[in-house]
């Protein structure tokens, strides 16, 4: 995906020893509705903008932590790591991890694939990442088979780089997260894979625009019972009175005999606003997005809306947080480290229901022994209690028991009742 090679065919990459480059087979440009797209033409359309704001927005507030495995097992938030300042706080002193993630994010969904250049110490630890546009990246293979990165630098975006030009970045030194791609290493855009349903979108919005700027009234032709002089003077003077919007529904005043025959198809006939509304669905398809998350609710409802806000989270989000999570760890963590550590985004908070369901949850899971007071205070941002006060205890319902001792108790009773009859019987015998 680079600035020589964006969205072509460039060489192939079928051996791994090639030196091949990033490949794309799918272009930005000109559509068939005749309206050319590319990553900022695309953002200007309203439901764009609002499916990438949504997945970026919400990936970037998640909490971000660093785990260590337990050797009793399950995990503990290391505070210490190095990469916990820089994922959950400060990934580099320009940036915020919100403003880093959202950056990243917004790549992603539109190239296709999200870059960061890595600095590290001496020792391999990661000291900063800075994001990299992807329009000005290449992905490059070496005569061994390795993977190398040439960015194309022609603006300071990148504080690091003291020079322009082609900048060559070693695997290690770049954070990749790829989107859906055939080759496993280069994401495919979404917006060039669909640019013919965001051509089509463009197009019925400048349509719109263009229907409100000529007073809201379709084109017609002004009919003269004899020969005109000049058509074009009474073109304009016809314009300069009644074309635009703040000209519209004024009195036309026909002299001479002319008559105004209107020749444009009415837009409730041409379903215009059925068009709009359908490619706001079209693009929502295309990130996966719940349509009344981007404003359609026609066929939402308070029954099922929390339902696909779950869904969202199940089959949209999750998804993206995997791909993320795993890229993190590929690329930021020592080798030595990736046994014993893990990068998490949380989404149990977007995953909780109202007040009244969490707490009737809380209070099943405590009443059975499976969450402490300390674990319920957690899920909800509260301080523990004290051990020493039972923050940490399990307790379980005193009439429960194991399925193995069921009647147990019953049994012992009836053994004790035996045995006076059986002591009675041996002094009768004496």
């Amino acid at each position: 995906m680079g600035i020589r090679s964006l969205f072509g065919f460039s060489r192939t990459r079928d051996m791994p020893t090639n030196t091949a480059g990033s490949g794309y087979s799918f272009l930005f440009g000109r559509t068939t509705s005749g309206k050319p797209v590319n990553e900022r033409t695309a953002m200007q359309t309203t439901a764009v903008y609002a499916c990438v704001r949504i997945l970026s927005e919400t990936l970037a507030s998640l909490p971000l932590h660093v785990y260590a495995y337990k050797d009793s097992g399950g995990k503990e938030l290391v505070y210490s790591h190095p990469l916990y300042n820089i994922l959950h706080d400060e990934p580099n002193p320009e940036m915020t991890s919100f403003v880093f993630r959202e950056t990243m994010m917004s790549h992603l969904l539109i190239w296709g694939n999200a870059y960061a250049q890595i600095i590290r110490n001496g020792s391999g630890r990661v000291l900063g990442l800075y994001p990299l546009l992807p329009d000005k990246m290449d992905v490059e293979r070496d005569d061994k088979g390795r993977l190398y990165y040439i960015y194309a630098r022609q603006s300071n975006e990148n504080p690091n780089f003291k020079r322009h030009g082609d900048i060559v970045l070693q695997q290690e030194d770049v954070l990749h997260i790829p989107g859906l791609g055939f080759d496993g290493l280069v994401g495919y855009s979404p917006i060039a894979m669909a640019k013919n349903a965001v051509g089509i979108t463009l197009a019925c919005e400048e349509y719109g625009a263009s229907f409100f700027a000529n007073g809201a009234n379709p084109g017609g032709v002004l009919e003269h019972p004899g020969v005109l002089k000049d058509p074009s003077k009474v073109r304009e003077s016809w314009n300069a009175v009644y074309q635009g919007a703040n000209n519209a529904h004024k009195v036309a005043v026909l002299e001479e005999g002319m008559k105004y025959q209107q020749i444009g198809i009415p837009p409730e006939e041409a379903q215009f606003l059925e068009t709009r509304k359908f490619q706001i669905n079209e693009i929502a398809r295309l990130y996966r997005i719940p349509p009344h998350m981007v404003g359609d609710l026609e066929k939402s409802s308070f029954s099922n809306i929390e339902q696909q806000s779950l869904e969202f989270v199940k089959y949209t989000l999750d998804p993206w947080v995997i791909r993320w999570e795993q890229s993190l760890q590929k690329a930021l963590l020592l080798s030595g480290e990736k046994g014993k550590y893990f990068i998490k985004l949380n989404v149990d908070g977007l995953l909780r229901g109202d007040y009244e369901s969490r707490m009737n949850g809380y209070a099943t899971g405590r009443q059975n022994g499976w969450l402490s007071s300390n674990d319920i205070r957690e899920m909800e941002d509260m301080n523990p209690i004290p051990e020493e006060e039972g923050g940490n205890q399990y307790l379980i319902n005193g009439n429960m028991c194991k399925l193995k001792d069921a009647g147990l108790f019953a049994g012992k009773q009836s053994e004790k009742q035996e045995e006076p009859q059986q002591l009675n019987g041996k002094r009768g015998k004496r």
